[in-house]
């Protein structure tokens, strides 16, 4: 049909038909490039930082403070001591006597993370403090990790180098080197343990970019957040100087000032000062977070990632490299240049480096900043806590979200009439650096960050303050369930501690969210204690009691955990309605289980499952209660009132059941207590790690050899095969040999959750094939059973294998 032969109508019905397949596509095309700029929230932060900085709130209140981080070599740092000479130049030194160094890096909880003693010893501290930093940004952002869940999170990790493991290279002695020698140190482990250990299924990277590797992680976290590989991501930077061949290197170079300051933006710029350090951030899109409530504490806008390519030098930066990413991170935050209200530049305070990032920085937003009629005001955090390398970048972004939250600059040098580079023309550029605090400019709280690797390696990041929408009115006060558990009573009693402290200083309108956090934002471990109240005063009262009345069977190892409860109620369903009212209106986050046909005792059992209770419903003519729970705890029988006289009491019941099932030790699901309005908050004490400490002695040169041909060989008496008790010890004692543990594990745990692995099932069946054949291999052990019935079975198999080939002689 052609156009002449179509009606007039029919033209118009095809027209119209058209412009609607138009405007899907337009809309779609919108939705897309939404997509490929949608804002992230940052909703979770941690980090170890140089002055003993160990939460957000220190480091700010360090950052609106003076003075510098730097501190001498620690005593165990050996190697660093004994390269040091102060007189630059000289060959195989180090002129460098101070740099930001951590405060403690050999402490350690393994037994939370289910680490045996022997790997935690190998372990780069590193992979330790960032498997603490991960579980502490999860827990401010409200994000309870249990592995089962197997959360969709993202790890991208920035680490250029793991010097710990050079302590174990000595080539006269290399006993030392064992299957950990490879996890415990390899840059890619460091990201792969956090996923692991964790139970994560999102996408894992180590990124090594040198100075900038940290926030190249971050550029490559925001891609996966908006291409959806995952829900949550967890970007992290880790340092730490412990390798002396590396600080000879850059002292023989003159890259690092001989006070190990750095100086940025100064006439007395001198190189740089080294530090180290550990951060974590825990990112999503924007619009999930709100959606899960979550705090919201500043939003990623864009970032961007470049090479300098055919520089003057490797190691030399590139003006034109560095413009265009910053020109490329603001178009990706659609975020235009004179919008800016601060940056937090590289700054390492080089002669050579500040003055071309602060010229490309002016290319850029100068034209745009001087048209506003108000300079730029930069600073670089490295003036103060020194330069943490691969971690540099994640310090300055933590530093630039506190900002942004807080409304606030703080003072980039120090008020002492310092010159500034003369090799910058600041009369010339519309930049500033502030030596006083200032309050955030007027305009929209953005801000950029750079970061520039010794590789070549450039990135950018825009964030942007958050204003949080006005609360929702706060209901009135009702009956709040506050639940805390820890993995021994120690940290249960330093935890508890620590939250009733915090309740003394809660607002009456904050407290529903710092119960929700606690309830639903932290995984339950077996020690637990849980207290109702309607009250900041009246739980803090309550804890306080709980742990007074706490008995040592209560810290013994808590019993099996109830599975399921008999629902018993009397037929009474004019009360069970008016009960099931009261719940729907206290709880409506768990109300559909209240809704719809079925009797009211079985709509009771539907919100019930709500909070993850199976309950088996059984009438009982006369129970006592309207409704109440019985399940089987320790061996007795317990029960729970559910609806009384009052239908109105039932939400005070409820939470009460709820708590006395928790400390039971019944595996819940607490979100839909959350009351109206409720956030998860990050403002709350995180897990208080019972830390011992784990460490490699540095050894002392070619002392391997002689040390090794004096150390006695091990050699443990095997029992008579058959006698099965007697090799079940000899077991045990095997495997807490192979462990390094310094108590025998619990026989009720399984292998895996006593610290083992694969790689320590070959080396305790390896052990063990020195006295005994076995028909098992070391692929074939039953991890999973408990130690008691895995040494049952492996006296099983070797008493029936030494019966079979006439008992061989064993070493005595």
């Amino acid at each position: 049909m052609t156009a002449r032969s179509m009606e007039p109508a029919q033209i118009r019905q095809l027209m119209e038909e058209q412009l609607k397949h138009s405007r899907r596509l337009q809309a779609r095309v919108q939705e897309l490039e939404g997509r490929r700029h949608a804002p992230l929230a940052v909703v979770g932060m941690s980090l170890r930082l140089p002055g003993g900085l160990d939460t957000p709130d220190a480091y700010w209140d360090w950052l609106r403070a003076e003075g510098t981080a730097d501190s001498e070599i620690p005593d165990e740092r050996p190697g660093l001591r004994a390269v040091y000479d102060p007189v630059p130049g000289r060959p195989g030194r180090s002129y460098v006597g101070r740099a930001g160094f951590l405060s403690d890096i050999s402490h350690f909880d393994a037994d939370f993370f289910g680490i045996s003693q022997r790997e935690a010893k190998l372990l780069d501290p590193q992979q330790r403090m960032l498997l603490e930093t991960a579980w502490e940004a999860l827990e401010r952002a409200g994000i309870a990790v249990r592995r089962s869940d197997r959360l969709d999170v993202g790890v991208f990790l920035g680490m250029m180098a793991s010097e710990y493991g050079e302590r174990l290279e000595d080539r006269a002695d290399m006993t030392r080197i064992d299957p950990y020698y490879t996890t415990g140190g390899g840059l890619c482990f460091g990201a792969g343990r956090i996923s692991h250990v964790m139970g994560f299924r999102g996408p894992v990277l180590s990124v090594d970019t040198a100075c900038s590797s940290s926030l190249s992680a971050l550029h490559l976290a925001t891609r996966a957040l908006r291409g959806e590989e995952c829900r949550y991501a967890l970007v992290c930077g880790s340092n730490l100087l412990l390798s002396a061949s590396l600080m000879v290197s850059l002292c023989q170079t003159r890259a690092v000032s001989p006070d190990g300051r750095s100086k940025s933006f100064l006439a007395s710029a001198d190189g740089y000062g080294r530090g180290e350090g550990v951060g974590v951030l825990v990112l999503m899109r924007q619009e999930d977070a709100e959606a899960e409530g979550r705090e919201v504490l500043a939003v990623v806008r864009g970032s961007a990632v470049n090479h300098d390519g055919a520089a003057s030098g490797l190691t030399a930066p590139n003006g034109p490299a560095q413009q265009e990413v910053f020109r490329a991170a603001l178009a990706d935050a659609r975020v235009g240049a004179g919008e800016l209200g601060y940056v937090e530049a590289h700054g390492t305070g080089t002669a050579l480096g500040d003055p071309i990032e602060v010229g490309a920085l002016d290319a850029v937003v100068g034209d745009a900043v001087r048209e506003r009629g108000a300079p730029l005001p930069i600073g670089s955090v490295k003036a103060r806590l020194g330069h943490l390398e691969a971690a540099s970048g994640i310090a300055a972004v933590i530093k630039t979200v506190l900002m942004l939250r807080h409304r606030e600059i703080p003072a980039a040098l120090p008020d002492d009439g310092s010159a500034l580079n003369p090799h910058i023309p600041w009369d010339r550029l519309s930049v500033t650096v502030p030596r006083r605090n200032r309050p955030w400019p007027a305009g929209p709280r953005v801000a950029g960050v750079n970061s520039f690797g010794m590789s070549g390696t450039n990135a950018h990041v825009v964030l942007q303050g958050y204003d949080a929408p006005d609360p929702a009115p706060a209901a009135g006060a009702r009956m709040e369930l506050l639940t805390l558990s820890a993995k021994d009573p120690a940290a249960l009693a330093e935890l508890a501690v620590s939250v009733r402290a915090c309740l003394k200083q809660t607002e009456p309108a904050q407290l529903s969210s710092v119960c929700h956090t606690l309830r639903a934002g932290r995984a339950p471990f077996a020690h637990r204690v849980a207290v109702t109240g309607a009250t900041a005063g009246e739980l803090a009262e309550a804890l306080g009691a709980a742990l007074d009345a706490r008995t040592p069977a209560d810290d013994a190892r808590a019993p099996a955990a109830p599975r399921t409860a008999v629902l018993r109620t009397s037929g009474d369903e004019e009360r069970l309605t008016a009960a099931l009212a009261a719940l729907a209106a206290a709880y409506p986050a768990a109300a559909g289980g209240t809704e719809g046909e079925g009797t009211p005792a079985a709509r009771l059992a539907g919100l019930l499952g709500a909070f993850g209770v199976r309950v088996r419903p059984r009438l009982d003519p006369e129970p006592g209660e309207a409704a109440l729970l019985e399940w089987e705890a320790g061996g007795a029988t317990r029960t729970a009132p559910l609806v009384g006289d009052d239908p109105e009491d039932a939400p005070a019941l409820l939470s009460a059941a709820l708590g006395t099932l928790f400390t039971a030790g019944a595996d819940l699901r607490l979100d839909a207590l959350r009351a109206p309005g409720a956030r998860f908050t990050g403002d709350l004490p995180t897990y208080p790690f019972q830390r011992r400490r784990f460490w490699i002695e540095e050894p002392l040169t070619g002392a391997g050899g002689e040390s090794a041909a004096a150390a006695p060989e091990h050699k443990r008496g095997a029992p008579d095969p058959q006698d099965r008790a007697a090799v079940r010890a000899y077991l045990l004692a095997e495997l807490t040999e192979a462990l390094h543990a310094s108590e025998e594990p619990d026989t009720t745990l399984s292998f895996l959750d006593s610290g083992g692995d694969s790689f320590l099932s070959v080396l305790f069946i390896t052990k063990v094939e020195e006295n005994y054949r076995l028909r098992l291999t070391a692929e074939e052990l039953p991890l999973d059973l408990p130690l008691g019935e895995l040494f049952a079975k492996l006296a099983d198999d070797i008493a029936a294998t030494a019966a079979a080939e006439g008992a061989p002689e064993r070493d005595a």
